[in-house]
């Protein structure tokens, strides 16, 4: 792929019809690729680039690495998109500002049906400390979550236990340092204000939230009440973590790159 056109994004943006969306399942009119297509080789060099330095990748490798077992031509095509996107931001990476005083912030979010074809939801979030990330996940849902309101709830509660323990190792840290210990709670933000009033106000059954299971709530809210986190609303075009939920535009996709700290190297 080195003489390959470089891309503006690492993925298309798919089809509202199920039937074309390039990242459905094999079919069974569809040939599976032979051991000679190194797919699993490419898919855990790219998992080991997004574990590391490039989040920006994330929700591409998640969504291409569900079909490992059996990969297709559109699949590798998909491989190959991630690639040329690369190939022209070779020198792009995490950049880490000595003289930033921002603490840690985190960003939830959930693409409700992200997988039409096994009815599931994506989790994604990302938490930055100084302004740049340090932590983030791509996930496809393990629950079948019945409405946007659900799927949202448990990003929540998987950000937050990602919270807490970033929150224990920042403490680590500044206690062996000999430094003070941050007593603020940590700001999470959400772009479903009904789910951001839900978490705040209590878990309340209703006809709205009667089919989400309360430990999604409790959990969270215990948090809320304990002073650890902060659940505030922020409009869906700032809500960074909507990055590892879904394929964006370029322009919005370049926008939440940048916020998440993400910078082009400088050479001379």
């Amino acid at each position: 792929m080195d003489k390959a056109n470089p891309l503006s994004t690492p993925m298309v943006v798919r089809s509202l019809n199920v039937d074309k969306d390039p990242f459905r399942p094999c079919e069974d009119n569809e040939e599976v690729l032979g051991p000679e297509i190194p797919y699993l080789s490419a898919i855990g060099a790219l998992m080991y680039l997004t574990n590391c330095t490039r989040p920006d990748i994330s929700f591409a490798v998640n969504l291409l690495a569900r079909f490992s077992s059996a990969p297709t031509k559109r699949h590798w095509n998909g491989i190959k998109h991630v690639l040329r996107y690369l190939r022209g931001t070779v020198d792009l990476g995490l950049y880490y500002p000595n003289d930033s005083k921002e603490g840690l912030v985190g960003y939830a979010d959930a693409g409700y049906l992200s997988d039409p074809h096994k009815a599931r939801s994506q989790t994604g979030y990302v938490f930055m400390n100084g302004g740049t990330a340090i932590s983030w996940r791509s996930q496809k849902q393990t629950l079948v979550a019945t409405s946007s309101n659900h799927a949202e709830v448990i990003a929540l509660h998987e950000a937050s236990r990602e919270c807490i323990w970033l929150r224990s190792m920042t403490q680590l840290i500044l206690t062996s340092c000999g430094l003070e210990k941050e007593g603020l709670p940590t700001p999470i933000y959400e772009d479903n204000a009904a789910c951001v009033s839900q978490m705040k106000e209590g878990y309340i059954k209703s006809d709205r939230t009667k089919h989400i299971p309360p430990r999604f709530f409790s959990y969270t809210q215990e948090l809320i009440k304990d002073n650890h986190v902060e659940m505030r609303y922020v409009q869906s075009s700032n809500n960074s973590a909507d990055l590892f939920t879904k394929a964006l535009p370029t322009s919005i996709f370049r926008k939440h790159v940048h916020n998440i700290g993400m910078r082009h190297v400088q050479t001379t």
